[in-house]
């Protein structure tokens, strides 16, 4: 059965949106609606929630929603499309975007959708299932260094090149049926010493980078980041929710680069203005919410505040 899902950083979240009653927001991350309906709670009748989720089961909770409050619009798409997707409704300058990027709860604990190797599920993990390559047929052509690469450098594991022959050898005996037997395959790969001082299952950080390889989550990442700065109107939030260094350094390098944006090295040359202003310090959950809510104990919340200047260039 599928657990609740609980939005991470709610409270947090809402404060660093400095929500206006008649404002304009987007959920970049809809999952199943958490930080959307506490939103329009705090919204007056003029204020608009845009929320953006590739995932048909949230659709189907979304489309309950937008069924009952006319402030709710639903998009079925990546917030990597954002731009085109706001563009093509006439949404201009709106005053927040939030992204929440963990995976939902019950994205985990439905066996089907293939993300979790605590159930043998089919070797999936599309985030959309209708579109993109499953896990199956990436890992039934991919090399050795191709698969070793993406464990290193999505998963930062440091056993990945064992992992990689041993899912090689697994693929030739026919042994890759599921998220399970994938799972017990890893965990053979790992030397009984290693595993050992692990605080987590073996499979962990290689079902993670599989997950973030096959969505290309960082790709979707820069692309809705630079999305949601070009629709932010001047003081306009963008506050990020992420769960994975590699995330989390990839949004700090991006705010960091609009807030702090190289100047030109003539000395007569205008000076770059930055794009974003850096609100507070870093988030993250309180002993409270980590009691009540324990997927939130590796969530971290960047903020910035769009200004009046132009996007500095990548």
């Amino acid at each position: 059965m599928a657990a609740e899902h609980q939005p991470v950083l709610l409270d947090a979240a809402l404060a660093a949106l400095a929500l206006r009653p008649d404002g304009v927001y987007v959920d970049a991350t809809f999952g199943r609606g958490g930080h959307t309906a506490a939103i329009l709670d705090r919204l007056g009748p003029g204020g608009r929630v845009i929320a953006f989720d590739q995932d048909p089961d949230a659709e189907r909770h979304a489309q309950a929603l937008a069924a009952t409050d006319t402030r709710f619009v639903f998009v079925r798409a990546s917030f990597a499309d954002m731009a085109d997707a706001l563009a093509a409704r006439a949404i201009h300058d709106v005053d927040g975007v939030l992204f929440d990027l963990g995976v939902s709860s019950p994205q985990f604990d439905v066996a089907e959708r293939g993300f979790s190797f605590r159930h043998a599920g089919p070797l999936d993990m599309r985030m959309n299932p209708e579109a993109g390559t499953p896990l199956s047929d990436w890992l039934a052509r991919a090399s050795h260094g191709e698969i070793a690469r993406v464990i290193k450098t999505l998963g930062e594991e440091p056993m990945a090149g064992r992992i990689a022959a041993a899912i090689l050898d697994a693929r030739a005996e026919g042994r890759l049926t599921d998220t399970a037997a994938l799972a017990a395959v890893i965990k053979r790969a790992i030397p009984a010493r290693v595993a050992a001082g692990k605080r987590v299952h073996p499979a962990t950080r290689t079902f993670q980078a599989f997950r973030m390889h096959v969505n290309d989550e960082l790709g979707a990442l820069d692309a809705g980041l630079a999305a949601g700065l070009s629709a932010l109107a001047p003081g306009g939030r963008i506050a990020v929710i992420s769960f994975h260094s590699l995330e989390d350094r990839r949004v700090k390098r991006f705010f960091r680069h609009q807030a702090r944006p190289p100047q030109p090295e003539l000395p007569m040359a205008p000076a770059i203005e930055p794009a974003l202003r850096l609100v507070g310090k870093p988030a993250t959950a309180n002993e409270a919410e980590l009691a009540a809510n324990p997927r939130a104990r590796s969530a971290i919340m960047r903020v910035a505040e769009r200004t009046a200047a132009d996007e500095v260039a990548p």
